[in-house]
C-alpha cells in the first residue's frame, strides 16, 4: 500500500486554522487511499507501537468509536480516559494532566466542553493533541465532510455549500474548510447565533486565495438556492440544554431542512448532517433518510480521515 509522504507542520490540530489548504487536501487524499485499501481487506500497521489517549469530557458515539477503531486498524493502541475517572475530576490542572500524559502517550485526542481546555492541552503537552470536538471547533468532522463531498461531487473547488442553522463549532470549522478548498459557502443563521466573527474574517481571507466566496445571512432560501450541498446540525448541542426553549423558538421551523428547502438547491444536491440528528426539528425524516442524504457516508468517513490525520501527525515527529 502506498502511503502519502506528506507530513504536517503543526504539532496540534485544534481547528482547521492549524492546517494549510495543501495539508487538508493531502489528508483527504490519504484518507481516500486508506478507505479503498480497507474495502479491499488490506491494511498496514503504520501506527504500530504508538499509544493514543482519548481524553473525553463529553459523551460520544462516532468520535470515540471511529478513533478507537482507526488506531486498532493501523496497529496502534488506545487508552480511553473519561475525565471523571482521572485526577482531573479531583482538581488536578489540565496543565499537569497534559505534562503527565506526555510521558506515556504518543498523542492525545480530546473531546471537551471549553475550547480553552484543548488549547491548554496543546500548550503544555509535548505530544500532538487532536481536537475531537470542543464548543468552538470540530476539525475532524469537517475533514470527513470534505472527503464526503469530494466522493459525491468528484471535486471541491467551485462548488456551492449551504449551511442552515446554528453558527456552532461545526459551522466555524466548515467555513475554514470550505474557504481553504475553494468551496463557496453561505451560512444562514438566526440573529445572535452567527459563527464567530473572527473566523468569518479568516475564512474570507482564505477564500480570496482559493476563489471561494463566504457569505453570512439570516435567510435560508438565499443560502440554499443552487447549492450543491446542504448541511445542518442539531439546534441544541451538548451543553446547551438550558437554552432549549429559546433555541427552539429562534430556529424552528424557519431553519428546518425539509423537502421544500431541498427543492431550492440543485437537483443533485446532497444533504449532510454530523449526527446525532433530531428528526422533525432541524431536519425532516424524508430528507435525512432520502436519496439526497449522504450522512452515513459522512459518518463512515470520520474513520478514514482520522486515520490519515493520526498517521501524518505521527510521521511529522
Amino acid at each position: 500500500m502506498k502511503i502519502l509522504r506528506a507530513c504536517l507542520n503543526s504539532k496540534d490540530v485544534l481547528s482547521l486554522q492549524d492546517l494549510s489548504s495543501k495539508e487538508i487536501l493531502s489528508i483527504i487524499k490519504l484518507a481516500s487511499s486508506l478507505k479503498k485499501q480497507l474495502k479491499n481487506g488490506k491494511s498496514r500497521q503504520i501506527l504500530k507501537g504508538k499509544v493514543f489517549g482519548l481524553l473525553f469530557q463529553k459523551p460520544s458515539t462516532r468520535t470515540r468509536v471511529s478513533f478507537e477503531t482507526g488506531v486498532f486498524q493501523l496497529g496502534g493502541n488506545n487508552i480511553y480516559l473519561n475525565a471523571n475517572d482521572i485526577q482531573l475530576s479531583r482538581g488536578e490542572s489540565i496543565e499537569d494532566t497534559a505534562k503527565t500524559l506526555s510521558l506515556y502517550l504518543n498523542c492525545i485526542i480530546a473531546r471537551v466542553y471549553a475550547h480553552t481546555d484543548v488549547e491548554k492541552l496543546g500548550k503544555f503537552a509535548s505530544i500532538p493533541v487532536i481536537n475531537g470536538l470542543s464548543d468552538t471547533f470540530h476539525p475532524c468532522q469537517i475533514l470527513a465532510d470534505l472527503l464526503t463531498i469530494q466522493e459525491s461531487k468528484k471535486e471541491l473547488s467551485g462548488l456551492n455549500l449551504a449551511w442552515i442553522g446554528d453558527g456552532d463549532n461545526v459551522c466555524n470549522d466548515l467555513l475554514l474548510g470550505c474557504a481553504k478548498t475553494g468551496i463557496n459557502m453561505t451560512a444562514a443563521c438566526p440573529k445572535g447565533y452567527e459563527p464567530l466573527q473572527n473566523i468569518v474574517k479568516i475564512a474570507k481571507k482564505e477564500g480570496e486565495k482559493t476563489g471561494a466566496e463566504i457569505i453570512i445571512t439570516e435567510n435560508p432560501s438565499v443560502a440554499v438556492r443552487d447549492a450543491d450541498a446542504v448541511v445542518t446540525d442539531t439546534f441544541i448541542s451538548i451543553g446547551k440544554d438550558k437554552e432549549r426553549t429559546m433555541r427552539q423558538i429562534a430556529f424552528f421551523p424557519k431553519y428546518q431542512v425539509n423537502s421544500e428547502t431541498m427543492k431550492l438547491a440543485k437537483k443533485d444536491a446532497i444533504f449532510m448532517h454530523c449526527l446525532p440528528a433530531k428528526r422533525g426539528q432541524e431536519v425532516t425524516s424524508d430528507v435525512i433518510d432520502g436519496k439526497s442524504s449522504v450522512v452515513w457516508n459522512e459518518a463512515e468517513n470520520r474513520l478514514h480521515v482520522q486515520k490519515a490525520l493520526m498517521y501524518m501527525l505521527m510521521k511529522s515527529r
